[in-house]
């Protein structure tokens, strides 16, 4: 699913992102440029990051 429109970044992204590193929403836009330009997508990127995040602290479980 697309996430951010004026970016092109999708949940796939965002995962990915979170797999290099970034654990918060200022990380996430200075990887990605998501949340950086309308601000639109910032509450369903923040949820996605939040999702990856959680998903990276339960594999490392």
């Amino acid at each position: 699913m697309i996430v951010c429109i004026c970016h092109g970044i999708n949940e796939k992204a965002i995962h990915q992102a979170v797999a290099d590193g970034a654990c918060t929403m200022s990380d996430l836009a200075c990887m990605t440029g998501v949340a950086t330009c309308c601000g639109k997508c910032a509450d369903c990127a923040c949820n996605v990051l939040n999702e990856a995040l959680g998903q990276t602290y339960a594999q490392a479980a």
